[in-house]
């Protein structure tokens, strides 16, 4: 595909799934399903709208997340959820989305931050990510290829969710021990 076949997310919400998500229960490391690189999915397969649908479900009850990928509910898949709406550090903001066999094709301006995941929720780290970047996946339900441009704290989300639909935690990105820390606050 071209890049002018891809567009952003369109029309496209959760709501576009056509069923309610469940809320599953979230896996902890050292769960080995957060650890194997997911396979390759077919976005238009009933498995996988129900996956999408239930990503967002658990997503939205958890308090301060901001995104959420199929390891984490035990589902080795590359599927995950992002929505950074409302939060202060977010500039560029696409709403509630769902990707899948979503790949980085261009990443710049590299910058450490403080991430934190509901995978590990005794600690943080300080993560090199990169803020601008450019995410080419495939929409659940429709099928629809999407080319998402993106900035600061949502290419830091994007690039912490694709890493665990790879079986990377952030703790693998960490400069050294010296950059991890324990959570201070429970959201």
């Amino acid at each position: 595909m071209t890049a002018q076949e891809y567009v952003g997310l369109g029309g496209w919400t959760p709501e576009s799934l056509g069923l309610p998500g469940e809320v599953r229960a979230v896996v902890s490391a050292p769960d080995p399903v957060l650890r194997r690189p997911g396979p390759a999915v077919d976005p238009t397969s009933a498995e996988v709208v129900r996956l999408a649908a239930d990503l967002v479900a658990t997503m939205r009850i958890s308090p301060g997340c901001v995104g959420l990928a199929a390891p984490q509910v035990g589902v080795s898949a590359q599927v995950f959820a992002v929505d950074v709406t409302g939060h202060p550090k977010a500039v560029t903001v696409h709403g509630t989305f769902v990707l899948c066999n979503a790949t980085v094709v261009e990443a710049t301006r590299w910058k450490a931050g403080r991430e934190g995941c509901m995978s590990v929720p005794d600690l943080t780290g300080d993560v090199k990510r990169a803020t601008r970047l450019v995410v080419e996946g495939v929409l659940p339900g429709t099928g629809d290829p999407v080319r998402l441009v993106t900035d600061g704290f949502e290419a830091r989300a994007l690039q912490h969710e694709i890493d665990h639909c790879a079986g990377l935690l952030f703790l693998d990105r960490v400069a050294s021990a010296h950059a991890i820390y324990q959570r201070k606050v429970y959201l």
